[in-house]
């Protein structure tokens, strides 16, 4: 019995070993596709971080990116939209971000601003600028069936975005000022 739990140690351990190197290894094909993206070869850049897309979301939001974009590929913005998806749901900020800045331009069909609400909410809650700045616009103008207007909300958005150091996110909290004061409770009449 000892002899089965040190081979089931062993074996454990030495999967261990090859999961730190397959992540090295990793790691280093994704390199090695920044530094093809970079050096201006976006093509290959592409084609690695396409080989290791099912392993790595940064890889996988890359991929995506490029095809949005045509970059280094034919633009598929139906491929880019299912492809930031997966790292979206794989916890990827800025692939819920990028994916829900799809949703509302509508790139790969009509603009969904209910679709892309959630995906929002969770990159902002992550601290991503842009998709703080973002949620921020639907709060302040409200849009019908997906948020109500709340210009604290929005304003609260825009102030996270800001301390991130975006610009028109700090021009916004000027332009929407301080919050207003609350009403001051009136005395109650006694019994």
């Amino acid at each position: 019995m000892r002899l089965r739990h040190i081979t089931a140690l062993a074996l454990s351990l030495s999967l261990a070993g090859c999961a730190a190197e397959n992540g090295r290894q990793l790691a280093s094909t994704f390199d090695t596709g920044v530094a093809a993206y970079d050096s201006g070869d976006h093509a290959k850049a592409y084609a690695i971080w396409s080989g290791i897309a099912d392993q790595d979301v940064a890889a996988m939001r890359n991929v995506a990116l490029m095809l949005r974009k045509g970059d280094g590929v034919a633009k598929d913005p139906a491929a880019a939209e299912d492809m930031y998806r997966r790292a979206a749901e794989a916890g990827l900020p800025t692939a819920q971000a990028d994916l829900a800045d799809m949703l509302l331009k509508g790139e790969a069909g009509p603009p969904n601003p209910k679709a892309a609400l959630p995906l929002l909410v969770a990159a902002a809650a992550a601290n991503h600028p842009i998709a703080q700045y973002q949620l921020a616009q639907m709060y302040e103008t409200g849009q019908e069936g997906v948020v109500p207007q709340s210009l604290d909300t929005a304003r609260q958005l825009y102030a996270a975005a800001a301390s991130h150091g975006m610009k028109e996110a700090a021009d916004k909290v000027k332009q929407l000022g301080p919050p207003a004061p609350s009403p001051t409770p009136t005395a109650a009449a006694r019994p």
